[in-house]
């Protein structure tokens, strides 16, 4: 079903710096990059997690470099960081924009060039030698490059052509990702009692079972109802992961095991690595709040793709459920294809024997 990748090019490693502002959601979409171009050469990568210091703020950090201050004086004045302490690297990742001046200032010190996952906003495109973005609107530019939000997470590779997911055939297993309160979305308690409702009753009368995870937005209340609810065997769930032990990064189990994903709609991070791992994908929305308009953009294109649909959680039933999944048909291909041939055309010294790669 899946194609197996473009072919590595070279066995030389790729030295990458992976700048981090500490937030799981923005480091993922660091390492989706990476883990595009592994598909296409070895990569070595180092870790720099950078904090803005508060004083600074991004904008005038985006003004110096426009200005032509040097890359070395954004660095300490902006982040603390002398740039003779930086590794070597052939190239600088990041996500995030409070990332996104200690990005360019890398790359300038180091020569390498640098790809970056959101908006720049201020800065002046020409800094970044490829900006991906999710929307084709966004990509004003032409180093834009236009992609789902990068993951590391791609299609399982045993995986079989899928089934139509109905009321008449559910899925036996699915994923359960649990955010939690965001800049969009606030979740009551009626809102939880409404999804544990749900999980048990979907047990019951369509034998789903759940491989459930919380995240370090969900919150000791919501994550200690979820361990209450797994200890109980009449509720289905077959997996508990606790973000509180596990940490980040520990979902690779779900996606190789679930037929399907049901997640809160607080995070296009995680509906867009599960729509990555190309599986369908559902959303739950509490009943307070509303997506900035850029988001609900998105949303709209993914749920044009089929690719997603979403439910408000007051209307949360089996039936509902089990109706909107029918309507999603996950992406036949791997977006970390996909994102590997378009950054391989776009970094041909890195990569120059890629031009025939396929996604």
């Amino acid at each position: 079903m899946h194609a197996r990748g473009p072919d590595t090019v070279t066995s030389a490693p790729l030295h990458a710096l992976l700048l981090s502002d500490g937030k799981p959601g923005h480091h993922r979409q660091a390492e989706g990059i990476l883990a595009a171009l592994a598909r296409l050469r070895p990569v070595a990568t180092t870790s720099l997690t950078v904090r803005r210091r508060w004083l600074v703020p991004s904008r005038t950090l985006a003004a110096c470099l426009n200005l032509g201050a040097p890359a070395s004086l954004v660095l300490r004045v902006g982040y603390g960081i002398a740039g003779a302490s930086l590794p070597r690297a052939d190239l600088v990742v990041s996500a995030g924009g409070e990332t996104l001046a200690a990005n360019v200032a890398a790359a300038e010190l180091l020569a390498a060039p640098n790809v970056f996952s959101g908006r720049v906003r201020r800065l002046a495109p020409h800094r970044v030698s490829i900006i991906l973005v999710s929307l084709d609107r966004l990509a004003t530019h032409t180093n834009c490059l236009v992609c789902l939000p990068p993951s590391p997470v791609g299609p399982r590779s045993a995986v079989a052509t899928p089934r139509a997911l109905s009321e008449r055939n559910p899925p036996r297993r699915v994923g359960v990702l649990i955010g939690g309160n965001s800049g969009a979305y606030r979740y009551g308690g009626e809102d939880w009692q409404r999804l544990i409702h749900f999980l048990r009753d979907a047990h019951r009368s369509a034998a789903i079972r759940w491989l459930t995870t919380t995240s370090r937005r969900s919150g000791a209340e919501v994550a200690d109802a979820i361990a209450a609810l797994a200890r109980d065997p009449s509720c289905g769930i077959e997996t508990f992961i606790d973000y509180r032990t596990a940490g980040a990064g520990s979902l690779g189990e779900i996606y190789a095991a679930a037929d399907a994903i049901l997640c809160t709609d607080d995070s296009t991070s995680m509906i867009s690595e599960a729509i990555g791992a190309c599986l369908p994908v559902v959303a739950v929305r509490p009943m307070l709040g509303r997506l900035p308009s850029q988001e609900r953009e998105y949303r709209e294109l993914l749920v044009a793709k089929n690719w997603y649909r979403a439910l408000p959680l007051a209307e949360l039933t089996t039936a509902a459920f089990l109706a909107a999944l029918a309507e999603v048909t996950p992406p036949a291909d791997s977006a970390l294809d996909a994102l590997a041939s378009g950054l391989a055309k776009r970094l041909p010294t890195l990569f120059p024997s890629a031009g025939g790669a396929k996604p």
